[in-house]
């Protein structure tokens, strides 16, 4: 069984989501079944069928969430430091050919959202960071071509 890599941040996120999904989303959902169920005919109630639908979007959620919280592998990332980019690190990168400046904090792919600025340790850019430094060039080979950046700074949270 593999282990997931998640910080302590986006553990506690997932936690308070399925604890929200289990205690207030289900209680709602079965509510809006029922008064669904109220309406009469079944076979043509697009509110039930819409419920039912949520209902099963829940329980996969709840499911999926379930299953990987025995395997994540929790990193508090305040404890981190030091030059080499690793799981945690924030780092601004410049893209080579354009000159453009992005932030990136490295993640866990459950809590990886690139217009957060968070990005996937799995990710092809992740990868190639990983054990780079300041002053550092990458190549990253992404499914839209091949990228160079320079790493222009390293810092942890």
């Amino acid at each position: 069984m593999d282990r997931i890599p998640i910080t302590t941040e986006g553990y506690a996120r997932l936690k308070k989501e399925l604890e929200k999904l289990k205690t207030i989303d289900r209680k709602e959902i079965v509510a809006a079944i029922a008064e669904a169920r109220s309406h009469g005919d079944l076979s043509e109630n697009a509110e039930y069928d819409a419920a039912k639908e949520r209902q099963g979007m829940i329980e996969a959620r709840i499911a999926e969430l379930e299953s990987k919280m025995g395997r994540f592998q929790v990193i508090d990332t305040k404890s981190l430091s030091g030059d080499k980019i690793v799981f945690g690190a924030t780092v601004t990168i410049e893209n080579i050919e354009t000159e453009e400046q992005k932030n990136y904090k490295i993640v866990g792919p459950d809590e990886a959202n690139i217009s957060n600025g968070t990005i996937s340790i799995m990710s092809p850019l992740a990868r190639a960071l990983v054990n780079k430094k300041v002053g550092d060039e990458v190549l990253v080979v992404a499914p839209g071509g091949e990228l160079e950046y320079e790493v222009l700074e390293v810092k942890f949270n």
